[in-house]
């Protein structure tokens, strides 16, 4: 049984290149994993720009709610 997968990754996070991401989410989704990806363009390890925090949480929330709701 396949568990659905959120990524969220960040461009700054230089111990995990963005390709590892992509390249998880594509396995993933192409899989059949319900997969979605969030991508922070701007960010480093941590959400640190306000306009992102809605976002990051709003996204986390979501997810959860929608597949915990299962």
């Amino acid at each position: 049984m396949s568990r659905p997968t959120l990524v969220m990754h960040r461009e700054q996070v230089y111990r995990v290149p963005i390709t590892q991401g992509l390249e998880l989410y594509g396995v993933l989704n192409a899989g059949g994993v319900p997969t979605r990806l969030v991508y922070f363009p701007d960010e480093n390890h941590w959400n640190i720009k306000p306009q992102n925090l809605p976002v990051w949480y709003g996204e986390a929330h979501d997810w959860l709610a929608r597949w915990l709701a299962e």
